[in-house]
């Protein structure tokens, strides 16, 4: 491949060996670049949210309406589940996006005391128009790297989410 870039992670690790030489820096190395990995990662998949008025959280509302497919609507307590996050936070970031007109209430025709969040016409023309930005995005991020390389990624952190995630 040719010469190593040095990186800060590669001085913090220099100024660890040299004060501490009994201490394997390796997986410090590791994880402090993944860490700036996703630190830089984020601000680069958020720019395309950003770029059409929405939030993170909007994002992922929008898309868990569109990915649950046609008529893309979901009562708010599985949106949350889907999303990992609390009622009283899904009602604010469907607050947000009703008044945006991106999603409407509506009656749950299986249970009238209950209530559905779908996505408005609005919505999903939206939501079409920046996951297809979103992935396109991802995929110029990773273009540096061959698909040989992508798959042995995704495997390696496969393996390492697993286990920390047991």
């Amino acid at each position: 491949m040719g010469e190593k870039n040095i990186d800060a992670v590669d001085k913090i690790r220099a100024q660890w060996e040299r004060e501490r030489p009994d201490l394997d820096g390796t997986a410090m190395a590791i994880l402090g670049r993944l860490g700036r990995l996703m630190m830089v990662g984020t601000q680069r998949v958020e720019s395309v949210f950003t770029a059409h008025g929405l939030q993170r959280g909007e994002f992922d509302v929008l898309a868990a309406l569109r990915r649950s497919g046609d008529p893309y609507e979901l009562n708010p307590s599985n949106l949350a589940d889907t999303l990992m996050m609390s009622r009283a936070g899904m009602t604010g970031r469907l607050d947000r996006l009703e008044k945006a007109g991106l999603v409407r209430r509506i009656a749950d025709t299986g249970d009238r005391r209950a209530i559905k969040v779908a996505l408005t016409d609005r919505g999903l023309k939206l939501i079409d128009t920046v996951v297809g930005e979103h992935f396109e995005n991802e995929t110029r991020m990773l273009s540096v790297l061959s698909d040989q390389d992508r798959e042995h990624l995704d495997r390696i952190i496969r393996v390492l989410l697993a286990d920390l995630e047991r």
